[in-house]
């Protein structure tokens, strides 16, 4: 790899809870969480020229997460999110539309930025316009790694979109409700296993990533199945779990990790982050075991 940094794609916006707002938007949320890992981490996206997308500049830039590749829109608003709590912590979402990241364009910086990452995260909610959508598939022409955070959110995606952001995936990472919606898609059966073993052939996958909340995880890659338990949390909010999960695995993975270090950490982090509020609160590594158990 030219060097241990990734470059994430898509949705920068505010989660406004019921509590007030909080920075969001997956591929953010996994820039920020790779970087709390030691992992250097760039962010594509865009911004409306408001008090909001001020706001997230400044907490990006708070965060070590460079900014020269948010565009700015004299358009469309900043993003925002209306979110929703359910008794276990559990959130619904209204992604307000438009928004600037709506309309992400593939200028030279993120370009050169791509070429230049060790891999490009993505999801699929920024596909949901075509503007975005031929920007990131333009973009991931240019990279060596491409890891799809499958990320489902109604109603912004289909099969045939799927179908197509896997087939330009190197690692996709999903969780376990989505693998059920994908192997009803795809023709994949059996148990968990087989059903990630289906996919993973099908689409030429070089791994897969499943989460199951408070179950744990699996990882397959070409050499084995890992599976890890997970930990036991009391939840405030699982908004974010996911992300974080996803950016300590990939900075630990990429620092050099076992697969099987790099799971458990990523699970730690997963279960650390739903006990505290929204999707990037501040938090060490060294927090990660000091109360956990498996």
């Amino acid at each position: 790899m030219p060097n241990q940094t990734i470059v994430c794609f898509g949705e920068v916006l505010w989660d406004l809870l019921p509590s007030g707002k909080i920075a969001g938007g997956a591929p953010m949320n996994v820039a920020y969480h790779a970087k709390v890992f030691g992992l250097q981490s760039k962010m594509v996206s865009r911004v409306g020229m408001d008090d909001l997308g001020r706001e997230l500049l400044v907490f990006l830039s708070d965060k070590g997460i460079p900014t020269n590749l948010v565009q700015r829109d004299h358009t469309f608003p900043t993003g925002t999110v209306n979110v929703k709590l359910d008794e276990k912590g559990s959130p619904s979402y209204e992604i307000v539309q438009p928004a600037a990241w709506d309309y992400i364009h593939p200028d030279e910086a993120a370009k050169q930025a791509v070429k230049d990452a060790s891999a490009i995260v993505f999801g699929s909610l920024a596909c949901r316009t075509e503007r975005t959508k031929n920007t990131l598939l333009e973009l991931l022409e240019l990279a060596t790694v491409r890891v799809f955070d499958v990320n489902l959110r109604q109603p912004f995606f289909s099969k045939d979109l799927l179908e197509t952001l896997l087939a330009k995936a190197t690692m996709v990472k999903m969780n376990d409700e989505e693998l059920e919606t994908l192997s009803a898609w795809f023709g994949a059966s059996g148990d968990e296993a087989d059903r990630m073993n289906y996919l993973k052939k099908q689409f030429q996958l070089d791994a897969l990533i499943v989460t199951k909340g408070a179950h744990g995880a699996a990882f397959l890659n070409e050499n084995n199945h890992y599976t890890h338990p997970g930990f036991k949390v009391k939840v405030q909010d699982t908004i974010g779990s996911g992300d974080a999960f996803l950016g300590a695995f990939l900075s630990k993975l990429f620092g050099g990790a076992s697969a099987e270090e790099s799971l458990e950490t990523a699970c730690a982090a997963g279960a650390l982050v739903a006990t505290k509020k929204g999707a990037t609160p501040d938090y060490s590594p060294t927090e990660l075991f000091q109360n956990l158990k498996a």
